[in-house]
């Protein structure tokens, strides 16, 4: 798995956690989803993206998209 399918599937499972989260236990849950999708978006402007660097930190590969 390369940096790029890692933060994508971090994302997604964040965004999931939070929905489920925030059905089953608070409705304060779907901040964390909205926090996510805002962060994706700052990244695909700034190309910061925090995930990414901690993901490298670990060791996975780099992809084409975060480097």
């Amino acid at each position: 798995m390369n940096l790029d399918r890692a933060v994508l599937a971090f994302a997604g499972f964040v965004v999931l956690a939070g929905l489920a989260l925030g059905y089953f236990f608070s409705p304060y849950w779907y901040l964390l989803s909205a926090f996510a999708g805002l962060n994706m978006l700052q990244a695909s402007v700034t190309g910061f993206c925090p995930a990414a660097m901690i993901f490298k930190m670990f060791g996975v590969k780099e992809g084409c998209a975060f480097k």
